[in-house]
């Protein structure tokens, strides 16, 4: 969710003098500036700021691309997201060692402006009830997806979304790579739609809750024979293990700080020999082991992922708008913890 003050706080990003694409908090950078240029754009489209008034282009220019398409949403008209092409020539693109993209699929969060408030709030519910594959904007944004990968191959295409929008990207970024297409993807700020136990200071408390959270659900499963009546879950999600979305993360984010102790704790139940246990929670929400106790069909979970780089920023932020916020990602010199979790 971006704020109106943040919005037209910048033009474009101002922290770089030189751009290293082999560094990973330059490329987290260059990312999240593109999702910011989304942003912008809606703005600009709403203000109706056009040609040298648009205030968008400086977000992707300075990197070097240029917008090669924009996403509407077919119900109130609003660019949800864009596709952005590298300038860079073909041969500087195909350098595995420069990392360069020459797509860059990008979705903006929740605008909280009357042109897109009640249309993004929608969306934002249809995330929490698991709904979001269904929308129409989903179904936009998947299509665009699909083409461009069949148009420019999965290796030279970046996804990337900050909150709302990266749970669109981390949804497509699923769809892909169960049919074979890995695509490198950077989410900020996802939504993890579950109770905020990270923010639990007590580390007892929270391993408490935790244990207590993965044997509720596996027992729930073994009463239901969730596993025997229905598709196995499990089976899908390990098919999304050579998958590595990049997530970033606020601790003093309620909305995705549970990625944190979702991954740490799969470690943890590891290394107590409760890997089995452990193994059947990290695949089910109790939302979906609850639907199939009533005979409905299972659905994937949205937010759970077997694997990933999970970047952890570090420090206080000073309210919830400044801790949700796709600002804090543009500096590449913040202080990060990076780690990797790979699912086996």
């Amino acid at each position: 969710m971006l704020a109106k003050e943040d919005i037209f706080k910048h033009s474009g990003p101002t922290h770089f003098k030189v751009v290293d694409w082999k560094n990973k908090d330059h490329r987290r950078s260059i990312a999240a500036s593109l999702v910011q240029g989304v942003y912008i754009l809606e703005q600009d489209r709403q203000q109706n700021r056009l040609g040298p008034l648009a205030f968008a282009p400086g977000w992707w220019d300075f990197f070097d691309f240029q917008l090669s398409d924009v996403l509407v949403d077919n119900v109130d008209n609003s660019i949800f997201g864009a596709i952005f092409e590298s300038k860079f020539p073909a041969s500087y693109c195909d350098d595995s060692k420069t990392k360069t993209p020459k797509y860059v699929i990008a979705f903006r969060g929740t605008i909280t402006e009357p042109g897109t408030l009640l249309r993004d709030l929608m969306l934002d519910l249809g995330c929490i009830l698991n709904k979001l594959q269904s929308d129409t904007r989903f179904e936009i944004a998947m299509k665009y997806v699909k083409e461009m990968v069949d148009f420019a191959g999965a290796e030279n295409i970046w996804l990337a979304g900050h909150s709302l929008g990266s749970a669109m990207a981390l949804l497509a970024g699923k769809n892909m790579i169960k049919v074979g297409y890995n695509l490198e993807t950077y989410l900020f700020n996802p939504p993890f739609l579950s109770i905020p136990i990270e923010r639990i200071k007590d580390q007892k408390v929270k391993d408490t809750l935790r244990i207590a959270n993965s044997i509720a659900k596996a027992g729930l499963v073994a009463t239901t024979k969730a596993y025997n009546s229905k598709p196995r879950e499990d089976d899908s999600f390990a098919m999304l293990s050579a998958w590595f979305p990049n997530l970033f993360v606020n601790p003093n984010d309620s909305i995705c700080a549970e990625y944190i102790g979702y991954f740490e704790h799969r470690k943890k139940m590891q290394e107590i020999g409760a890997e089995n246990v452990e193994r059947i929670a990290t695949t089910n929400s109790f939302r979906n082991l609850l639907k199939n106790a009533l005979g409905m069909d299972l659905e994937e979970a949205l937010h759970l992922i077997p694997s990933s780089h999970l970047t952890t920023i570090q420090g206080q932020s000073p309210n919830f708008r400044r801790a949700h916020g796709i600002q804090q990602w543009l500096n590449p010199n913040i202080q990060c913890q990076h780690k990797l979790y790979q699912f086996k």
